[in-house]
């Protein structure tokens, strides 16, 4: 079997008991210590109006935890363009890049991350901004590659570096986009995996080579829960499935200690809903996780697994990590 990429996406969450400071100081560990176990990248995702998630000035955050490690990739899973100006995003990452330079990405995607009513917030009088998703990501290449001297608008720093630029989707459109402009293709199944096969079939269909990627280049998030043996993996994973249950009855909680059960069982809308959104989660010991991880990259053409990890103990969160990687050496 060839060797799969392994990254990590965080989204700096609040675990029961502790604050945002806590949850910062929690990503910086995960990303120093799967930096020694050679990870490709960690990126953070742009979330608003969420109490138990500390990612919202995601830029920022990409930049302090740059700064606690020294080699892995670092970037954004991802900035939400339709949120922000073209140049302001070009400006932020191109600052980035300078300061950490070889070191990143620019994962890009087109939903709010947030409710509506935060979108307004956000978006003001713009809310018709996703419709311009691929104007947009255009702009920002053009302000990264901008080579003429007389453009009246420039980005400084972030003109003439190489920031890569991914495409994020949960559905079929991105795939098309990612597709198009011949750009690498990150699909959000860890909480949306009903249309990964269709996007995944669409992005490699459709592909045209381009400057920057000559063939397809496919990324998979998923929820991923390792331990020493299947049965601890499983009773840690409540906590992922009870957070999930959280979203869906819109009772939003830190994320908390793992309970004997699922605190929905008996709840059968609940359970399918839980079970749909996280149809994409894989829980064992390290050959469960090899086996089922392998066949999941073979199904579905993938170039890179990049997983969450939703544990709330620190030290088992780490140690899923370890266990991730030993598998899929």
């Amino acid at each position: 079997m060839e060797k799969i990429k392994l990254s990590a996406l965080d989204l700096a969450t609040v675990c029961k008991g502790q604050n945002a400071q806590q949850a910062i100081a929690r990503s910086v560990e995960a990303a120093q210590y799967i930096e020694k176990l050679e990870y490709q990248r960690i990126w953070f995702a742009e979330h608003h109006n969420m109490e138990h998630i500390a990612s919202s000035a995601t830029a920022v955050l990409i930049g302090h935890v740059a700064g606690k490690t020294n080699h892995i990739r670092i970037g954004s899973g991802g900035i939400m363009l339709p949120n922000h100006s073209p140049l302001v995003v070009a400006e932020q990452f191109g600052t980035l890049e300078t300061l950490y330079p070889g070191r990143i990405d620019l994962g890009l995607g087109r939903a709010p991350g947030t409710d509506q009513v935060t979108a307004m917030a956000l978006r003001r009088n713009n809310l018709n901004t996703a419709f311009y998703f691929k104007d947009d990501v255009q702009a920002l290449q053009q302000y990264f590659e901008n080579d003429d001297p007389s453009e009246k608008v420039r980005a400084f720093p972030g003109e003439g570096l190489d920031v890569p630029i991914y495409i994020l989707g949960s559905s079929t459109d991105s795939a098309h986009l990612a597709a198009e402009l011949g750009l690498p293709y990150a699909f959000a199944a860890h909480f949306a995996p009903a249309m990964l096969a269709q996007a995944s079939e669409i992005y490699r269909r459709e592909f045209k080579p381009s400057i920057h990627l000559q063939e397809p280049y496919f990324i998979a998030c998923v929820n991923i829960i390792g331990a020493e043996t299947t049965e601890e993996a499983d009773f840690l994973s409540t906590s992922l499935f009870n957070m999930f249950a959280g979203i869906i009855t819109n009772h939003r909680r830190p994320l908390s200690p793992p309970t004997e059960q699922p605190i929905y069982h008996g709840i059968p809308e609940i359970e399918r809903a839980v079970h749909s959104m996280t149809a994409c989660t894989f829980t064992g010991d390290k050959e469960t996780l090899k086996q089922d991880i392998y066949d999941f990259v073979s199904r579905y053409q993938i170039n890179e697994i990049m997983t969450t990890n939703y544990i709330y103990d620190d030290q088992k969160r780490l140690e899923s990590f370890r266990i991730i990687k030993e598998a899929l050496i």
